[in-house]
């Protein structure tokens, strides 16, 4: 198992201390972060002309006393910031293990090496707004105060999926989120963002999404030859009546809709410029899931190379009781991932729980720092 390290942080210095630490031969190394104040609102006027301005400013109050970052198992960011070319992140998982903030993180972390950046949240459930503590509501993309390069977010609005089918199956919500995504990103006035960054709606969610294409191939296929059918007989009627077809039948409109979806899913199969990135938390119940997610991508050929297990206890020379016990717990689970076959390959990083909400751009900042590496 991976030995870990405390550190210790404040706005404005940090420090650290292995007198106390249950692991003396495991050096410690300063992160090497930098938290500012200075919110820059970047304004991309000639290429977002209709561009939503909501600021707020980040909270000053923003200080990190205690984390955990197993710095062994950390690694491959380099990998993932290196190239011009424009790559997604699709961060996944389980409800309530944080993709947001391990989403926002990255995207941070992205616009700080010099990408400009969009962060996407398709979980109906929007939580991009509280993460980065700005008003990012409207379904237009808005400018993230404070980090070195643009960053922009965009929560999409209410989709209306009744003008298409009475019934959506599920998961067509943010297959349609992902599909306006990519529609406005083929636009030249966007080519300038080379990281994507898609904070997802939960497991169920995304395995429905990849099962959709083959769904619709079968329902519209239905749709079509049941119009082919009865296409003469209204033809005939009309002609004797006068009266042309002026609206764009329902059917066009599902074809088009499967198109998209099948886009959508090429763009999660395409391993040179996409990556689904699982996130889990360290309980056996989790990490199930997400053995079950990655088996599930794996099968639909979705390229998965890491899973981030959040909220890992800081190591303590004196556990109280509750903390012993959650401690031991947090152990099974990451041994069910060490001997897991589906997780077992991937690279694993481990990210620390802190004693404070990850709230605002500085403690996302500061988050990326010590997670993605």
């Amino acid at each position: 198992m991976a030995k870990a390290v405390a550190w210790h942080a404040s706005f404005t210095s940090y420090s650290s201390s292995s007198s106390s630490s249950p692991f003396p031969r495991n050096p410690i190394v300063p992160v090497g972060f930098s938290l500012s104040l200075s919110p820059r609102i970047h304004t991309l006027s000639s290429a977002f002309p209709s561009l939503s301005i909501k600021p707020k400013r980040p909270n000053s109050s923003f200080e990190v006393r205690s984390v955990a970052a197993p710095a062994e198992d950390i690694a491959g960011f380099d990998e993932m910031v290196s190239g011009t070319e424009r790559k997604y992140y699709m961060l996944g998982g389980k409800g309530g293990v944080g993709k947001t903030s391990c989403a926002a993180s990255l995207a941070v972390k992205f616009a700080n090496n010099g990408h400009h950046t969009l962060v996407v949240s398709t979980d109906p459930a929007h939580s991009l707004s509280d993460s980065f503590a700005q008003d990012l509501t409207g379904g237009m993309l808005v400018p993230v105060e404070g980090p070195d390069f643009p960053l922009f977010a965009l929560e999409l609005g209410e989709l209306k999926l009744g003008e298409l089918l009475d019934t959506p199956p599920p998961g067509l919500d943010e297959a349609i989120a992902i599909s306006k995504v990519m529609q406005f990103l083929e636009s030249p006035q966007y080519n300038m963002f080379t990281r994507i960054v898609f904070d997802t709606a939960p497991t169920g969610h995304t395995l429905r999404l990849l099962s959709l294409p083959d769904f619709l191939d079968a329902s519209i296929g239905k749709i079509l030859k049941l119009r082919q059918k009865i296409a003469s007989a209204t033809s005939a009627i009309k002609s004797v009546f006068g009266q042309e077809e002026t609206k764009q039948n329902a059917a066009d409109k599902l074809e088009r809709l499967r198109e998209r979806m099948v886009k959508v899913r090429d763009l999660f199969r395409d391993a040179d410029s996409t990556e689904f990135v699982i996130v889990t938390i360290p309980t056996v119940m989790a990490v199930s899931e997400s053995s079950r997610l990655s088996a599930s991508l794996k099968k639909e050929n979705v390229p998965v190379k890491r899973l981030i297990v959040n909220q890992i206890l800081p190591p303590s020379a004196s556990d109280c009781k509750f903390c012993a016990v959650k401690r031991k717990d947090q152990m099974r689970a990451l041994d069910v991932i060490q001997s897991d076959p589906e997780l077992s390959s991937l690279k694993l990083i481990q990210s620390p729980l802190v004693d404070m909400e990850i709230r605002g751009v500085p403690a996302l900042k500061f988050m990326g720092d010590i997670v993605w590496k």
